[in-house]
Parts: structure tokens; sequence; C-alpha cells
């Protein structure tokens, strides 16, 4: 276990290289003035496709440059990791240390945004965070109606993600529930949902990847609380899956939202050391060090 200081970290970060609000060096600036030890870059990525808010093909190697390139002007002030946000969609990309090679990246995290409709393109695909309005429309559309086998069908996909790839973190493990707070579509108690969480914490436990606690929505002012609920989380915990804090920020001022709810949220689920990815390993260090 790492001990030596206090540990403000954060390795889910966004950019103008996809959908975030900040260049990367103001991000850069930021997480110094903030204090963080360790800026982890995670822009979308779908490779070797791309879809409306991941970063461009040809793009990718302008973006590996830059962030190696900070990481070397700011080596003094703060440790800058590279890394992707890789979605899965079975047919078109997957999140995967192999797929990713030729980037070198410091780490992976493996997302699903996306539930697969059997259309011909990546952004054809049923999108899980668009909207509300676009959520009660794809569950009309394609699950006539049912939103529990809408939400079947999205941790089913997490499950085959975790089984079939290779990365470092899953992003956000229950961001089907980014809109039931303001636009509740499902209660969150039943029995049947409660099953899909413990089948995905078993199968994250299997993969043997970090859960992020992600603030993401809670910057978004959708939620008031991380991803994962309460109740995942502690069965994360009971599972022994490793955690780390992370905002999701796709503006230079969120990157450490909300870390405080986040960090109460892991002590109350039972959580002793938080961790992050490094050179392929997985290091920890003392919740209260955060």
């Amino acid at each position: 276990m790492t001990t030596a200081h206090t540990w403000k970290i954060n390795f889910h970060t966004h950019c103008t290289y996809c959908d975030g609000k900040s260049t990367l060096e103001e991000n850069v600036i930021s997480a110094i003035s903030k204090g963080m030890q360790i800026l982890g870059f995670s822009s979308h990525a779908s490779f070797p496709l791309e879809y409306s808010c991941s970063i461009k093909l040809n793009q990718f190697q302008n973006y590996c440059s830059e962030v190696l390139a900070l990481k070397e002007k700011y080596k003094n002030q703060i440790d800058i990791r590279l890394g992707f946000e890789a979605d899965w969609a079975e047919r078109f990309c997957k999140p995967d240390f192999e797929v990713y090679k030729k980037f070198n990246p410091d780490f992976l995290i493996g997302s699903v945004h996306f539930i697969d409709n059997g259309g011909s393109l990546l952004d054809d695909l049923i999108a899980i965070d668009y909207s509300p309005e676009r959520r009660d429309e794809d569950i009309k559309k394609y699950f006539k109606g049912n939103a529990r086998e809408y939400i079947c069908s999205y941790f089913e996909t997490q499950r085959q993600m975790l089984k079939n790839s290779s990365f470092s973190i899953i992003g956000h493990p229950d961001l089907v529930r980014k809109f039931n707070e303001k636009s509740p579509f499902f209660n969150e108690d039943e029995s049947w949902y409660k099953e899909q969480l413990k089948e995905t914490a078993k199968a994250i436990k299997k993969a043997g990847v970090i859960s992020e606690i992600n603030t993401g929505a809670i910057s978004r002012k959708w939620l008031t609380s991380p991803y994962p609920s309460l109740y995942f989380l502690e069965l994360l915990h009971d599972k022994g899956v490793p955690v780390m804090l992370s905002s999701d920020s796709h503006f230079k001022d969120a990157l450490d939202c909300s870390f405080d709810i986040a960090l109460n949220m892991a002590k109350k689920a039972g959580y002793k050391e938080l961790c992050y990815p490094d050179n392929g390993t997985i290091k920890s260090f003392d919740i209260n060090q955060f």
C-alpha cells in the first residue's frame, strides 16, 4: 500500500479533442491549482471507428503527442497519464489494450454508452445517456415500452464488455440511472434491478478492473450522488472490487467536483483504501489520505 503522502488524483478527464470544453493544458493548469498529484486524460474513443463525441481518427496521434508534451512540460508539478475512455459496441469497437496498443496508453476506461439495436453505424446505436426524452423514445421504439428490458439489456451489454475486453477501469457502471432522479422511469429498489447489480458486481470482480466512483452526473446536475449507487458500491465492496474517485470532468473547474460526496460514500460502503492503475498494476493508498 502506498502511504507516502496525501493523494488527490483524477483519471477521468475529457477535453476539446472529444466533447470536453477545456483544452488539455487548461485542465493541467487547473489540476495543479487544485493540488492534484496525478491527472489522467481519457478522451472518448471508439477506435478504429469514430462517433460524434469521440476523438476523430485523424486526431488520435495529435492527442497523444500533446498529452506527452504536457507530461514533460509539467513533470515537476504533476504526473500526467495518457488514456482513453474507450467504448464498447460489440460489432464496432471495444476497450482493449491490444486494440489501442499503437497509442501506448497508460490506462483505459471501459465504458458502455450504447445498446446495440442492429443498426449499421455506431451513431445509430441506442445512446444510454443522451436525454430523458431520447431514452423514453428508445424504450418505446426498441423495447415496446418495457423499461425493464432496456435496463437489463444495458447491464448485459456491460457484462459482455467485461468478459471480452482488457482495460483498467470500468466507467460509471450504472450509467442507466443518470436521468432516474429527475425523470424517474424505474424503481431502483426492485428485486430484479438489484439482481442485475449483483450479477454485474460479480463480472467486475472477475474482470479484475477498478470501478470508479464517478461524480459526473452531479456536475451536470442530473444526480445528487455518484455512480455507482450506494447499494451497488456496497456489493462491489463485498466482492473486494477496488475503487477510485473520478470526476468524469468535461470542464477544467469540475476536475474534483463533489469528491467529498464520493469519498464519504466510499467510506459508508466500507472501503478503507482507494486505488489507481499504474503500469499494469493496481496501486492503493489509505482512504484517509485522499
